[in-house]
């Protein structure tokens, strides 16, 4: 008889993505266009000064991360212009202080409202600009309108006898959250009094912080957003006598020059700086609970202040910690943040999608291979999956997890934050290592420390310098009452949150002593 033979039937292939209709950037584009006419021109944004939306300024060309493509960029203007800015800036706080408080509270509420009608256009924007996943987009906006809507409710007792400043806040952000953090900040200033005044991000958001701008300004809260390099309107957004306190989110490096300004000048400020945040594991054994906890520590490609870049792990429980981590890791989905199988499909459910531009991507890679190259060992690389991609876009933005162990002293790697989603591991084999490394450098705004002993938690964590420390999981910046801020070199000047950002923004009486890291004190809440 003739032999006969049998296979499986041959795997189906992954259906080709496609960018789910209505989510392109021309789409997001027009959806702006629509609802604020007035501070957008054909394909450029406008700068707001002067409570009105101005087309000066030289716009830059802009790509997105998310495939390369054209985005609106950033119209900077020239140190001379936003002088003139920050002194009309200073007329509108004069008006605005004088606003009593329901009318201020009222307004700010109008904005709130305004904000969450229009939620998923700024979110697209975000998704767009700075490759925000289309969950987390979402997250930023809602972020920021939930936690100004506790300020709103709250503020009353917060600012009785304390009046606004002599002069406009100028906030000075990183592009990572856009929303939750500067437009948070911003709208609470505002509410205590004061008039407020932005430098959009360089990096990206442009877009979505214009939108925002004109929907709050039109219900009659003073806000300033100008563009322009750091350096040129330094002396203007830091410097200028008008400026009643300076509020910056960024790098150490930016951190400590304006530090130094604002120092000299005995200005007001709260300067939130990067620093290493780490996860101590020591005499611990509910590896189920890590397990669980590693992808969300992925979000958004670990680019914010409050990620866990650097665990440190007892040597005698590293096996049991591979055993935990890598199946973790292994999971944490990246892509493009916008494409789907089918049409009617939601968007995908990602922990992050490509970093800010390709040029980070670049720098982290080239990290990476130094580390390497000088001793570190690759426990995982991760791959970028074609299947979660569109099909022959630019993904030169986009870079998979990646795990390395002992990365060498000399790495930027070992005692700096990457801001991306590269994880570095150190094994220890005493308290004393463990409290070494996990305060690597000189002060956190987060850590977290896994022991099964509540005990030895409690001997460990004051030794741990991070301003918020989770004993066995994660902390972050917080929303409403919940305070922020950081140890050493990661934070410098009035510390935040709840009732502190509203006294970082007051006037209190003669001599008052604000939380916070000052040159002359450090005071705790």
């Amino acid at each position: 008889m003739p032999s006969t033979s049998s296979s499986a039937p041959p795997a189906a292939a992954a259906p080709v993505r496609a960018l789910k209709p209505g989510t392109s950037w021309s789409d997001a584009w027009e959806r702006a266009l629509t609802v604020a006419p007035e501070a957008f021109r054909d394909d450029r944004v406008l700068n707001l000064w002067d409570g009105s939306w101005v087309p000066d300024g030289h716009a830059l060309p802009a790509t997105s991360p998310v495939d390369g493509s054209p985005v609106a960029g950033p119209p900077r203007l020239d140190a001379v212009t936003a002088g003139r800015a920050v002194r009309a800036g200073l007329d509108q706080h004069r008006a605005w202080r004088q606003v009593p408080l329901p009318e201020r509270r009222a307004r700010v509420g109008a904005a709130l409202d305004a904000l969450d009608a229009h939620r998923d256009s700024l979110a697209l924007l975000l998704v767009w600009e700075i490759g925000k996943p289309w969950r987390l987009a979402r997250a930023d906006v809602d972020r920021a309108v939930d936690g100004v809507r506790w300020y709103v409710e709250n503020i009353a007792p917060m600012v009785e006898g304390r009046p606004p400043l002599d002069g406009p806040v100028s906030n000075i952000a990183s592009w990572n959250y856009p929303m939750s953090v500067l437009v948070h900040a911003m709208l609470v200033q505002a509410l205590a009094g004061n008039a407020v005044i932005a430098k959009a991000p360089t990096d990206g958001g442009v877009a979505c912080l214009t939108l925002a701008c004109a929907l709050i300004r039109r219900e009659g809260v003073p806000v300033t957003l100008v563009s322009g390099s750091g350096g040129e309107l330094s002396e203007a957004l830091v410097r200028s006598p008008e400026i009643g306190c300076v509020s910056f989110v960024g790098g150490r490096d930016t951190g400590a020059r304006i530090a130094t300004a604002v120092t000299d000048l005995g200005k007001r400020h709260i300067l939130e700086q990067e620093g290493l945040n780490t996860w101590g594991i020591w005499e611990y054994t509910d590896w189920p609970a890590l397990t669980a906890l590693v992808p969300r520590l992925f979000d958004y490609g670990k680019q914010r202040c409050t990620a866990y870049p650097r665990f440190v792990v007892q040597r005698t429980v590293f096996d049991a910690f591979l055993a935990a981590y890598l199946p973790a890791v292994a999971s944490v989905r990246t892509g493009h943040p916008l494409a789907v199988a089918r049409p009617e499909d939601p968007l995908p459910a990602l922990d992050f999608g490509p970093l800010i531009n390709a040029a980070k991507a670049r720098e982290l890679a080239g990290q990476a291979a130094d580390a390497i190259e000088r001793g570190a060992v690759p426990l995982f690389r991760g791959a970028l999956d074609p299947a979660r991609l569109l099909p022959g876009q630019d993904t030169s933005a986009y870079a998979a997890p990646l795990a390395l162990l002992s990365p060498p002293a000399a790495s930027p790697l070992y005692h700096a934050e990457p801001f991306g989603p590269v994880d570095t591991i150190v094994l220890v084999d005493t308290e004393a290592e463990l409290l070494a490394a996990m305060n690597a450098s000189n002060g956190a705004l987060v850590a977290t420390l896994s022991t099964d002993d509540p005990d030895t938690f409690a001997r460990l964590a004051p030794q741990i310098r991070a301003f918020k420390l989770g004993h066995g999981t994660p902390r972050s910046r917080g929303d409403r009452e919940e305070l922020f801020g950081g140890f050493g070199a990661s934070w410098r000047g009035a510390f935040v949150g709840g009732e502190l950002l509203v006294r970082a923004v007051t006037q209190g009486p003669a001599g008052e002593r604000l939380p916070g890291n000052f040159p002359a004190y450090q005071l705790m809440p």
